[in-house]
Parts: C-alpha cells; sequence; structure tokens
C-alpha cells in the first residue's frame, strides 16, 4: 500500500450521538488498525445539540495512537443524506464508504467489502435481505410492512439492489465522487438516489451479507419521516427521469484499479 495517501475512509454521520460515540470510535478504529492501509474516520456533525463533537475530539488521539486518522467536519443542513455527502465529498480516501454511529451492521463485514472493491466492484452494499445474513429485528409489524412497501417503491427505482436502506456501503473513489456530488436528496432516501446514479454510470454493484441488529435509539421516525421518505423516492424518480442519461462509453467513471491502494 501507498503510504503517502489516505487508501481508506470512513465516514459516520452524527447527530447528537454522545453516548454512542465512544463504543463506535472504539469499534471502527480496532477494525480499521488491523488493515495494512492508511485510514481515516471522518465523523459529520448533522447540527448536533450534544456534546457528540467534544466526544470525537477527545477520541482523536486515541485513534491517532492506533494509527488510524480522525477527522470532524461539520453539516450544518439537517439530513443523514446531507451529512453523508458533506463526509464523501471531504474524504481524501483512495476508497470511501460510511456506517451508522449504532453500528447496527457489524464491522466485521468491511473484509469482504474492501475485497470485491480491490478486485474490481465500484459499489459495495451491506444487504439484509441476502441468504446468507443474519438479522435481529424488534421492528413492530407496522414497521415491518412499511419497509416492505418501501421496497416495492424502491424497486422501480434501483430494481437489481435487494436493500437499499442498510447504512453500510463502500466505492471507490470516482464512483463515489460521481453519485454523491449531484445527490439532491438530503434525507434518509439518499441511498435510493446514490444507488440509482451508480447504476446508471454502469457502475458494478454487490452485495454483501451482514450481520445486522436492530439498535434502539434510533433517528428514523416512521410517522414522521415514513412519509417523507416514500415522497422522496417519487421525486428522485422525477429528476432522474429529467436528467440527461448516461451513454454507455462515457468517461465519467475511472476503473478503481487507478487507486492504487
Amino acid at each position: 500500500m501507498r503510504r503517502d495517501t489516505v487508501d481508506l475512509t470512513l465516514v459516520v454521520p452524527v447527530r447528537n450521538e454522545e453516548h454512542r460515540l465512544p463504543s463506535c470510535l472504539a469499534g471502527v478504529t480496532s477494525v480499521l488498525s488491523a488493515l495494512p492501509w492508511t485510514t481515516e474516520v471522518l465523523i459529520v456533525d448533522n447540527a448536533s445539540t450534544d456534546r457528540s463533537v467534544e466526544v470525537a475530539e477527545r477520541w482523536r488521539p486515541v485513534a491517532g495512537s492506533h494509527g488510524v486518522a480522525l477527522r470532524v467536519e461539520s453539516c450544518p443542513r439537517k439530513g443523514k443524506g446531507a451529512a453523508v455527502r458533506t463526509g464523501m465529498l471531504a474524504a481524501e480516501g483512495s476508497y470511501l464508504g460510511f456506517c451508522d454511529a449504532d453500528l447496527a451492521t457489524d464491522m466485521a463485514a468491511l473484509h469482504p467489502a474492501l475485497d470485491l472493491l480491490t478486485a474490481g466492484a465500484n459499489v459495495v452494499v451491506g444487504s439484509r435481505m441476502h441468504p446468507d445474513s443474519r438479522v435481529e429485528v424488534r421492528h413492530s409489524a407496522a414497521r415491518q410492512a412499511g419497509a416492505w412497501l418501501f421496497r416495492r417503491s424502491v424497486a422501480r427505482v434501483v430494481p437489481d439492489v435487494g436493500d437499499t436502506q442498510c447504512g453500510f456501503k463502500f466505492f471507490d473513489r470516482a464512483t463515489a465522487r460521481a453519485v454523491f456530488d449531484p445527490l439532491r436528496t438530503p434525507g434518509f432516501a439518499f441511498d435510493v438516489e446514490i444507488l440509482a446514479r451508480a447504476a446508471r454510470l454502469g457502475a458494478r454493484i454487490a452485495e454483501i451479507p451482514v450481520l445486522w441488529q436492530d439498535i434502539p435509539g434510533s433517528k428514523f421516525s416512521p410517522l414522521r419521516d415514513g412519509w417523507r421518505s416514500f415522497a422522496a423516492v417519487n421525486a428522485i424518480h422525477r429528476h432522474l427521469a429529467a436528467e440527461v442519461p448516461y451513454r454507455p462509453g462515457s468517461p465519467v467513471l475511472v476503473a478503481n484499479t487507478e487507486t492504487g491502494a
């Protein structure tokens, strides 16, 4: 691996996560420090009103002592999509990814994700719908029904991805820039837009199994955010239909082997 650049950036969007951050940072630092790569964690504060930024800054020397750089970026525009976009565009890695602060997706999935990227995949998606995934769900029947309806709605925009909403996705740098720079969806449905854009670009998208636990304290509210997510999917469909489509052979994506990681 080259040591004059960052090989991997892990973006963690944060909004009022002061209590979760210590265990989150301990978990990701442990996994990243074991890689033979130069790595960084990029915490994106999404207008927190608690001590999230202070907790992250205090962790910086701890991460550094394990060979993992840690940075904090601010995203005043509220919304998970806005926060992840801020992190992805500020990231320095040859490969870029994001995960949730609750670590609902076990970080063991990082190794197969990186294996696929270095083998030539452009996007690797953690999928709870993968037949080899282990999923522990505590959601109510109503919320599970809503999730099923949402997947049906998303299928017309991203037909070839079984689970668009798992908060564990990794990209080669060129693809990440190509899909996050024009991102228009600031909220929870942003994953649908980035995957739809990746598919339009001709990106190679791979889904991997995950160990996923339903962690209490989710920021997603079915009553507050559910209808917004359905509306966002409709808006994504309209926006992409109005844009000039990608033409095969256009020099949009660069082979990820160029990164040298």
